[in-house]
């Protein structure tokens, strides 16, 4: 009876109801993320593709640090991210502090840019592909009828120019996203702050820098690290532009994450899920390491200003 009494007040009908309405949550999650990653753990110590697994220890992981390729892999993801945030935030945030004036047609635009982010990636990637043919495409054909170049300009074949090729099209499909989150914290600021500068003699620009940009900062911290972590784990885009190529100048680290998991008929490379599986687990540390060190920096400049 004792024990009955006791049972009763430690699960009280709260308690079940919460349990209950957490359970779906719980279980999904379960289901979704924490058997996968045990999974993926298992196979990093076999030799697995995908029919037979066979044990090998820490073979994978001795080969993961003599991979050149998935190395390079990681130089250019650095890349490519460092490019993406250069052009997307910029342009994120100067698109929101003119879509937040009172003039008409803002909230048209701010329908138009949002657009893109609610489109596939491999969608709007593709359209790009056609738009970047050396031979009919449309920007070749328009920079040659005003005269700006001569011959046909190879823009995902050139190692030159196919990376800032290729951060084009992910900021013109990722900017709209940002510029929301920019207009929410805009919108969040008062106009009386503005009016008071306007009294003492500021100008617009003065206003952006002082005024808007400091006030923003909670926003820009997030996103900024919504960004960071996007960045770095872009890969569908890349892959219906380039495949990684010329010569592996856009193979980044998470299509060569999906490269070994599901093979790659062009390069002849076969389903190796043991060694992905190592490969995705590093790919995940590096961008944890670099979140953790965002976070840092960004708790640092809380605190000094």
């Amino acid at each position: 009876m004792q024990a009955v009494n006791y049972i009763k007040k430690k699960f009280k009908q709260g308690d079940v109801a919460l349990g209950l309405m957490l359970f779906p949550s719980v279980f999904l999650l379960g289901v979704v993320s924490i058997f996968p990653f045990v999974w993926l753990v298992k196979y990093a110590f076999y030799d697995y593709n995908g029919f037979k697994a066979y044990y090998i220890g820490l073979k994978n992981f001795s080969r993961l640090f003599r991979d050149e390729w998935y190395w390079s892999s990681v130089v250019n993801t650095l890349e490519y991210a460092s490019l993406k945030l250069i052009v997307v935030i910029p342009i994120a945030i100067v698109s929101a502090v003119l879509l937040n004036q009172k003039l008409k047609g803002t909230k048209f635009f701010r329908i138009v840019f949002f657009v893109p982010t609610v489109i596939s990636g491999a969608i709007y990637s593709l359209i790009f592909y056609f738009i970047y043919s050396p031979y009919n495409g449309l920007l070749n054909s328009a920079l040659n009828k005003i005269g700006l170049i001569s011959s046909k300009i190879d823009w995902l074949g050139d190692t030159n120019l196919v990376m800032i090729s290729v951060v084009i099209v992910a900021a013109w499909g990722a900017f709209g996203n940002y510029m929301i989150l920019f207009l929410a914290g805009l919108q969040s600021i008062s106009e009386e702050v503005y009016e008071s500068a306007s009294i003492d003699g500021s100008n617009k620009i003065q206003d952006f820098f002082y005024i808007t940009l400091p006030m923003m900062g909670p926003v820009l911290k997030v996103v900024l690290m919504l960004a960071i972590t996007q960045a770095l784990k872009d890969y569908e885009g890349i892959m219906v532009l380039t495949g990684g190529g010329p010569s592996g100048r856009t193979n980044v680290m998470f299509m060569y994450v999906y490269q070994l998991m599901f093979g790659n008929p062009n390069s002849g490379m076969e389903v190796q899920v043991g060694y992905g599986t190592v490969v995705s687990l590093m790919s995940a540390f590096i961008i944890g390491i670099i979140t953790v060190i965002y976070l840092k920096l960004s708790k640092k400049m809380d605190d000094v200003y």
